[in-house]
């Protein structure tokens, strides 16, 4: 980029010069030529939404705004079964382990039973695939773990009529990649640690 001078009539006398006889501008060669060089002002582009690019919109926000309701409870409950999971493994007595889940089954009541009562059918359903990813399983094994198969089979038979599964996957790379893109967005916001990658934690 050079600067160059834009000059009046050189035969007139200096002083006759005005304030805009001589400008100095920026100015680019390009081509041998020299140009003006100017920065322009934006300009913005808009334009209506699809019909469909209205409903991706819609269905998007209303999984973020489900993730970002029911991924606490997912975590905290997550944390509690992580750790009665690693109990449970070197508790080899039936009568001290059904103990020990029901005390756990009790802290879990106590601090779930309100909040997810108020939950839509739409809400719970991304709760157990949250849940699936906090602890590494689905909410049938989870249920049939800790309550037997009779239990776990009920729940599943409720679960259908309300249109979901107990048994439903979490696969964060391919059909839950966009749930797992707004777990990540929770996070950072939030500043929670994955638990699936620390240690369990002693409640």
């Amino acid at each position: 980029m050079i600067i160059f001078m834009v000059a009046g009539n050189t035969t007139v006398a200096q002083n006759q010069y005005g304030i805009n006889d001589t400008i100095l501008h920026e100015a680019v060669v390009y081509g041998g030529d020299t140009i003006e060089a100017k920065t322009l002002n934006n300009i913005f582009l808009y334009s209506k939404m699809t019909e469909a690019q209205r409903a991706a919109a819609a269905k998007y926000n209303r999984l973020r705004n489900a993730v970002y309701v029911t991924y606490p409870f997912a975590r905290k409950a997550g944390i509690v079964m992580n750790e009665m999971n690693a109990r449970l493994a070197s508790m080899p007595d039936k009568t001290e382990r059904k103990k020990y889940i029901k005390s756990k089954e009790a802290i879990l009541r106590k601090e779930f039973t309100d909040p997810l009562t108020n939950l839509s059918v739409y809400q719970g359903k991304v709760l157990m695939k949250l849940i699936n990813r906090e602890t590494g399983n689905n909410c049938y094994e989870i249920i049939k773990e800790y309550k037997g198969g009779l239990t776990a089979r009920v729940y599943q038979t409720v679960a259908f009529f309300f249109n979901s599964n107990l048994k439903q996957p979490y696969d964060e790379k391919n059909d839950d990649a966009v749930i797992e893109r707004i777990v990540k967005e929770v996070q950072r916001m939030y500043g929670y640690q994955d638990i699936r990658k620390t240690d369990v934690v002693q409640l």
